[in-house]
């Protein structure tokens, strides 16, 4: 964030203030909502890994917001701006998010103060398992009480040596696998892992195209395909959203913001060549299929439809406000907005699909994960070839009436061949995640449309997910 934004409110204290907000609007004791609002615990540790012939200290840290349910969940991040302010403010996210989609956890959040490009593989995973041990020997990693996943800076790699180092802890845990989700489907894994955020973005933005009321007071109409969409950050959950928007719904992604400046393309950049060019170059200048502009930021006031930061918090601040163009904001990141942004732009019309709605799809697949190794099987094994074979039937029996019949008609070609194919765990798992969308966003729509003291869908989705919370505490004679 920029120094001219040093008067802004913290990341954490605008999640607190977006908290408060909603809190007024609801019946609860102010006992029970500080309760709700404050975080339960954060671990900080210290610890020291010989590298390049010296001890190096490094300082990590594990938040728990809310024990209302358990075990508590939250990804770990790499990064070198990590803090417990932070850490604390991703938790209480972690808690209202798991809430809204209904995912049966509590909110928890992990982080590292490192640079991991700042160290080769092996480095990295000595440097890992460190990490995971501080935590692990005090059931800060556990599979029923504590299920960390990837966010910033971590991906499957760094997941798998977590699962495995609290398997060297525990070997007698049969259930070990599910201490950390997002892992290598290899290692026990869920199929559509790495592409959930990216894909929960695609199913959020499917849902609100929808419905027209909710177009209207963006000022939008019509369909997904042909709107310009710009992207900010082409990582993991930008890269995953802006591929399936423009491959599967028609979108046209018009610019994509990286670290080195951004590409601009009205008729749509090509997403996949434009990942290829940044992993061969590191960056986005020079690619052939846009035109570049050294200052990145600036884009993120570049005319569009709909606009999605994907990468960093506080990206869209009160000095950039005013200029955003886009009538549409899908937080794909985590508090993309901050505070003073969010009231600028309400007050402008424009409407703000919030973070803890839009990102959830990670934490939805997850649970599936997490669900998958509990069970130890995969799946669809069990009832995959069953549903061809119920299908087999019907096809067969289509078959022999047209053969039959006197009028003469035919299956549509492909037909039988999509029908008679069973689902697969990928399949399932995008059914599930396309069903979870959906269903929170009507919870939080519904809210946003009935009640006139609700001005937009992040107060909506935090009355939402409080009431959940505050539901699960009452019934803990809280």
């Amino acid at each position: 964030m920029k120094d001219a934004n040093a008067s802004e409110p913290s990341f954490r204290d605008s999640v607190d203030i977006m908290f408060n907000r909603a809190v007024a609007l609801l019946d609860l004791s102010p006992g029970l909502a500080e309760k709700i609002r404050v975080c339960n615990a954060t671990y900080t540790v210290r610890f020291g890994v010989r590298l390049r012939g010296q001890m190096t200290t490094f300082t990590g840290y594990r938040a728990v917001h809310s024990e209302h349910m358990e075990p508590v969940k939250g990804g770990i991040r790499y990064a070198l701006g990590v803090n417990q302010d932070e850490v604390e403010a991703l938790a209480a996210l972690m808690t209202y998010k798991c809430a809204l989609v209904d995912a049966p956890y509590g909110g928890s959040k992990g982080g590292l103060r490192i640079d991991p490009l700042a160290y080769d593989e092996h480095e990295l995973e000595q440097i890992t398992r460190r990490f995971a041990y501080e935590l692990i020997k005090r059931d800060l990693i556990h599979p029923s009480q504590n299920v960390p996943a990837p966010d910033m800076g971590t991906g499957e790699r760094e997941m798998a040596w977590i699962a495995d180092q609290y398997q060297r802890m525990h070997t007698t845990d049969i259930n070990a696998r599910a201490c950390v989700t997002g892992k290598p489907v290899s290692g026990g894994g869920i199929e559509g892992r790495t592409e959930a955020t990216g894909r929960g973005v695609q199913y959020a933005l499917q849902e609100f195209f929808r419905h027209p009321e909710d177009l209207a007071a963006a000022g939008l109409s019509g369909e997904l395909e042909s709107k310009a969409i710009i992207v900010q950050g082409l990582g993991n959950v930008g890269y995953h959203a802006a591929k399936f928007l423009s491959e599967e719904d028609g979108a046209r992604i018009t610019g994509v913001i990286e670290r080195d400046g951004a590409v601009q393309n009205p008729d749509g950049l090509d997403i996949e060549a434009l990942k290829t060019w940044i992993a061969e170059h590191g960056g986005v200048k020079g690619f052939e299929g846009g035109s570049y502009t050294a200052d990145g930021a600036s884009v993120l006031e570049a005319d569009c439809d709909i606009l999605i930061p994907a990468a960093l918090e506080g990206v869209i601040h009160r000095d950039n406000a005013n200029r955003v163009q886009a009538r549409l904001i899908v937080e794909a990141a985590n508090g993309p907005v901050t505070a003073g942004a969010d009231a600028i732009l309400r007050e402008r019309g424009v409407v703000i699909i919030p973070d803890m709605y839009a990102n959830a799809g990670g934490v939805t697949v997850s649970y599936f994960e997490w669900v998958k190794n509990l069970s130890h099987i995969r799946f669809g094994r069990m009832e995959r070839r069953r549903e061809e074979s119920r299908n087999q039937l019907i096809v067969n029996e289509l078959e022999r009436l047209s053969k039959s019949s006197n009028v003469n008609w035919q299956l549509t070609p492909n037909f039988k061949e999509k029908y008679l194919k069973g689902a697969s765990e990928l399949e399932l798992v995008r059914s599930g995640l396309d069903d979870t969308m959906r269903g929170a966003y009507n919870d939080m729509a519904e809210v946003w449309r009935r009640r006139a003291d609700v001005p937009d869908l992040r107060t909506a989705a935090y009355l939402v997910s409080i009431q959940k919370v505050a539901a699960s505490y009452k019934n803990k004679g809280l």
